[in-house]
């Protein structure tokens, strides 16, 4: 049984209440490990912590805080492989995947945050021979970051590194179906000698040790990645606090496909794009609209590959589609494919739960799901279902293709499959989502913004907008 422990101050700690939630292997059902859960208790430990390792850590040298984070990213590469294997474990997700996407991004995470926090300049502004007026650039001391399940490590760092890249002290929880990855950076922080109390990793649930974390007063910013839902409860608990928020939600993205697209490399794309790490990226394109000359024919050649996508055990090298992470996720994926049918919908392909045999027989596994005849106003059209379910729907023209795309809650990200290069730009403009990627998709430069519209969250993170929330501006003032 492997039993995680809180990382505060430097060490491993049981939980202060001695309580413990079971964690499972979603490949195979059962049991493997317990993870702590945590409460305030824990919350003010790592308060403490934090309070005490700032001065030092906010007065460091940058050159000197951006060792220690290159020191990191060195030992993730180092230790890629049982890293690797510990979040398929955890995830269900290919190990092809997590080896060779998920866990070096995580190292790419603080590589680029470390040379970052070098660039990061401010600004000054003359007042004609009278003052000069500078900004500076200050952390803001103790923050939150609550990152999701879908990809651990990769997010939990996307949010730890900046933050303490701006000098801040860090309470961080991951999710508590996938704490493994989480609690394995704890030991890397040791191994490089990242000073005590900088980072601190607790586990929990949501309900208890991250409103916890959100509710202390010392905890000054609160960086979430999550559900629409909770990013919306914790925005209503903090408003009244005027605590910095940074809020990365849901997604519902359409994938435009015009009948002058390289088909086949359009085809491959928009293939992964619905269906990697199971449907479960925020990023993932869910709504597909294909322009009618070429709808029956994209249709039949998604349905192919869909049929020829084999689920499998996710440790095997071969491996392209795993397990859902819970049993829970799973009955819920499984609710939407219900929902569309009654609605109308026709299941073209997949829809089904499968039984694996051998050590996989209890674990939770879907087919890859392809639905059509379903209104754009439908369930699974309008809501987020995160899993291996797409929608097709046929256009005739570029104002019915923008129509049917902006038709959604959600704003996070839209792709636009295209060689009419006008077209492409003026879809760009238009599409309500923070995110377009055109003849493209999760080509990701982390200089850039990242961030959603409407329901899909609040601020953007990557690049200087990362360093920009973890900090405060002040205007200093100088006559002369």
């Amino acid at each position: 049984m492997d039993i995680i422990a809180n990382f505060i101050d430097g060490q491993y700690q049981a939980p202060c209440q001695q309580q413990y939630i079971d964690n499972i292997e979603p490949a195979t059902g059962q049991v493997y490990g317990q993870i702590p859960d945590s409460g305030d208790d824990d919350v003010e430990l790592a308060v403490a912590a934090a309070r005490k390792a700032l001065p030092a850590w906010q007065l460091m040298p940058l050159e000197q805080r951006a060792d220690y984070l290159i020191a990191i990213a060195q030992e993730i590469e180092r230790r890629i492989d049982e890293l690797a294997m510990a979040e398929t474990i955890d995830n269900g997700k290919p190990i092809s995947l997590a080896r060779e996407v998920d866990i070096p991004r995580a190292a790419s995470n603080f590589k680029f945050f470390a040379h970052a926090c070098s660039q990061f300049a401010s600004e000054s502004h003359a007042m004609a021979g009278n003052a000069i007026n500078y900004t500076l650039r200050q952390p803001v001391g103790i923050v939150g970051c609550i990152s999701p399940w879908n990809l651990p490590l990769y997010l939990f760092t996307w949010k730890i590194a900046p933050a303490l890249a701006a000098g801040n002290c860090v309470i961080a929880k991951p999710s508590e179906v996938t704490p493994k990855t989480a609690a394995l950076l704890g030991e890397i922080c040791q191994k490089v000698g990242l000073p005590n109390g900088v980072l601190n990793i607790l586990h929990g649930t949501g309900a208890m040790v991250g409103q916890a974390i959100c509710q202390h007063e010392e905890v000054k910013a609160i960086s979430f990645t999550g559900g629409t839902s909770t990013g919306a409860a914790i925005a209503q608990l903090l408003a009244p606090k005027f605590k910095k928020l940074s809020l990365e939600l849901g997604g519902k993205n359409p994938a435009l496909i015009f009948a002058d697209c390289d088909f086949d490399s359009t085809l491959e794309q928009v293939f992964r794009a619905s269906f990697a790490n199971q449907g479960q990226i925020c990023l993932c394109a869910s709504r597909l609209y294909i322009e009618r000359p070429i709808y029956e024919k994209f249709k039949q050649a998604l349905i192919a590959k869909a049929q020829a996508l084999q689920v499998s055990d996710p440790l095997l090298e071969t491996s392209k589609m795993g397990a859902l992470v819970s049993k829970a996720h799973l009955q819920k994926v499984l609710s939407y494919i219900a929902a569309a049918k009654s609605e109308g919908g026709v299941v073209l392909t997949g829809g089904e739960q499968i039984q694996l045999s051998g050590r996989c027989q209890q674990g939770y596994f879907l087919q890859a799901t392809i639905i059509e005849n379903l209104a754009n106003n439908a369930r699974c059209n309008q809501e987020e279902i995160f899993g291996p379910v797409i929608t097709l729907q046929p256009f005739d023209n570029d104002q019915e293709a923008l129509t049917l795309a902006n038709d959604s809650q959600y704003g996070l990200a839209a792709t636009v499959w295209t060689n009419h290069l006008a077209r492409a730009h003026q879809l760009a403009e238009n599409l309500n989502t923070g995110i377009v990627w055109i003849n493209c998709w999760l080509l990701r430069d982390l200089r850039t913004p990242f961030g959603g519209m409407n329901h899909s969250g609040l601020g953007r993170e990557g690049g200087v907008e990362a360093m920009r929330f973890f900090t405060e501006s002040k205007n200093v003032c100088v006559k002369y």
